[in-house]
């Protein structure tokens, strides 16, 4: 039986896009010897509105496997094979995309000779020339593991049941609160330990540390809050919009603090890496700002309103959007980079934020409606076919003999980042 479609998530995921978009946008700039100081704050109050944007999609990645999978085992080779052939066949091309265009647009790339392979291969396992294809491996280590994570779900809720004294909320809440303790501790290492850690540990123990950030292990919270949410969406719905003051209160707290730790601790250029994801003061704020953008999305439910409709666009092209983007922004900083844009930082980069946006999204629609796009941009395309009815209809106004119509066009089919409903 076909599930109800849930708004929300695929307006929140057009949020989330728009964000990791800013943010790549941002770090372009931000850098440039001849920014001055105050496009440098500006934009990095805006980079701290658009930290919420990559834990949102592990958060709806854990929301779509769980509310599909929640009263059904998966038969894993199919389920596996089609998050292969979904997720990370379309990792792989643009990998090979993103490792030829940097060295065609390199003078040695045609003097060279044949390209060192070895290092395409290392692109497959830590991107470099694809920065952001980081996010694709890492999400996709839950969709291999994700009949643990199901079973494991469902001993939890069995256990739960038996406590007859507890309500839903009373145990949602206590969940999310359990768990978001334990994960705060493991920022707290993350943050303040684990780099002293990887001087003194041997391979391979002090790289798999260095490059912790490409593990599932630090992102796990958000997966579980999806299941969650999935598991007891209505109650979901109700408890974010209750708690908008609370969210909206730390989310400002937390919004002042990121920025006076940043200011604290940069020098003449502004240290983003201080407000990364894996900090407790970075995780508390995310979450406030994921509820509280949830509980908006929740009380707009139903009014239809042109953003909404756009957010929806944008969400259900947002993989591909994703894919693209940073070859977008490569493209752009390939005209910006020789120019002095000396007090002109901020406006540049919001007109290249427009650009990468409707670039990004018009090449991921573009490619859906090509074939093979479920390769490209994890899109695949459906049949339509004609209603019996309406063959009924054809058949009683031509006397003679029909069969039914066949296929009579295609159309994209609508996808969830990493195609997280199938």
């Amino acid at each position: 039986m076909k599930k109800p479609k849930i708004a929300e998530w695929t307006e929140l995921r057009g949020l989330a896009f728009l964000a990791i978009v800013m943010q790549h946008n941002i770090a372009e700039y931000i850098y440039r010897p001849d920014i001055e100081q105050p496009d440098s704050i500006m934009m990095t109050m805006i980079y701290h509105l658009t930290r919420f944007g990559t834990p949102t999609f592990v958060f709806l990645s854990g929301v779509m496997l769980f509310y599909h999978h929640r009263h059904s085992k998966p038969d894993y080779p199919r389920f596996i094979g089609k998050r292969f052939g979904d997720i990370y066949m379309p990792f792989f091309i643009w990998t090979l995309i993103y490792w030829l265009a940097v060295r065609i647009f390199t003078p040695t790339f045609w003097t060279s000779g044949m390209p060192d392979l070895r290092s395409f291969m290392d692109e497959l396992f830590i991107p470099q020339t694809g920065y952001h294809l980081w996010f694709v491996l890492m999400v996709f280590q839950f969709y291999i593991l994700f009949p643990l994570f199901l079973a494991a779900a469902h001993a939890v809720r069995k256990r739960l049941e038996k406590l007859k004294r507890l309500t839903q909320k009373q145990v949602m809440l206590a969940i999310i609160v359990v768990a978001a303790i334990l994960y705060i501790g493991l920022m707290k290492w993350s943050y303040y330990d684990m780099y002293n850690w990887t001087q003194v540990l041997s391979e391979p123990w002090s790289s798999l540390l260095e490059y912790r950030s490409y593990s599932w292990v630090m992102y796990w919270f958000y997966f579980l809050l999806g299941a969650v949410c999935a598991w007891t969406v209505e109650n979901w719905r109700k408890w974010t919009v209750k708690a908008l003051p609370c969210t909206i209160a730390v989310f400002i707290m937390m919004y002042i603090w990121m920025g006076y730790d940043v200011l604290r601790g940069s020098e003449d250029t502004m240290n983003l890496n201080i407000s990364t994801y894996l900090k407790p003061s970075t995780f508390i704020s995310i979450m406030a700002q994921m509820l509280m953008f949830y509980g908006f999305l929740v009380l707009l439910n139903g009014k239809n309103l042109w953003f909404q409709r756009l957010l929806a666009w944008i969400g259900r092209y947002s993989f591909g959007g994703y894919l693209v983007h940073a070859l977008v922004i490569y493209a752009i900083a390939y005209v910006t980079r020789p120019l002095h844009l000396s007090g002109w930082h901020l406006p540049v980069t919001i007109i290249s934020f427009a650009v990468t946006v409707m670039t990004a999204l018009g090449i991921s629609w573009a490619l859906s409606k090509l074939p093979g796009s479920r390769f490209t941009v994890g899109l695949t395309r459906r049949k339509i076919r004609v209603s019996n009815s309406f063959s009924n209809r054809l058949t009683s106004t031509d006397k003679r003999p029909q069969n039914p119509s066949p296929t009579i066009g295609t159309a994209p089919k609508s996808q969830s980042f990493l195609k997280t409903n199938r």
